[in-house]
């Protein structure tokens, strides 16, 4: 196993176990935050359909999120984790339109648009434990995500990608293996950070 790899594993273990003890109510309050924040973002404001996902547990909330944009009117895709670890994608037809799916996660109901689907995304939410100065994302090394990424470049489709953190998770240094990409900003409660 490669420094890096166990390096990951490492602060992947660290950042789950902060999020573990936050406050219910400090978790709330930080996704009302996050959610102004990334409104004003003009990649999300601009775009007429957006990537996203449903937090659950600890995770910086995003359900305040997706209700905002569909108001708005932007089209809403949401993932479905399929057996391999891949991601299919359906859309957000509103919180009564979520079904619970394995590994605690929610996802839509409706037609599957297929893997591919993530390929309309005009701006991509992507998920992570943490981010740094780079712009270089740690996820959870379920390695799906690395896939959608592989498949947007496969497509020369470069939607900016968005990753909604606690302003602790933004941290000095992530270690990367190859098939890394940085995303375009972190949003915050406390702000939004820009990279590259």
């Amino acid at each position: 196993m490669s420094d890096d790899v166990s390096d990951k594993q490492a602060i992947r273990a660290q950042l789950l176990e902060a999020r573990r003890r936050l406050p219910p109510e400090e978790v709330r309050r930080a996704a009302g935050a996050l959610a102004r924040r990334a409104l004003d973002l003009p990649e999300l404001s601009d775009a007429g359909t957006v990537a996203a996902y449903v937090s659950v547990g600890r995770e910086p909330g995003t359900r305040a999120l997706l209700d905002a944009l569909r108001a708005r009117g932007v089209r809403v895709l949401l993932p479905v984790l399929m057996a391999d670890n891949d991601l299919d994608w359906g859309e957000y037809r509103g919180a009564e339109g979520l079904l619970p799916a394995g590994r605690g996660l929610l996802e839509p109901d409706g037609p599957r648009l297929g893997p591919g689907g993530v390929l309309t995304a005009d701006a991509v939410l992507v998920p992570g434990l943490a981010v740094d100065g780079r712009g270089m994302r740690l996820g959870r090394g379920g390695g799906s995500y690395d896939r959608v990424l592989a498949r947007l470049d496969r497509a020369g489709v470069r939607p900016p990608l968005v990753v909604l953190l606690y302003a602790h998770e933004v941290i000095a240094r992530v270690p990367e293996e190859p098939h890394d990409r940085p995303v375009h900003a972190v949003v915050t409660p406390e702000g939004v950070r820009r990279f590259g």
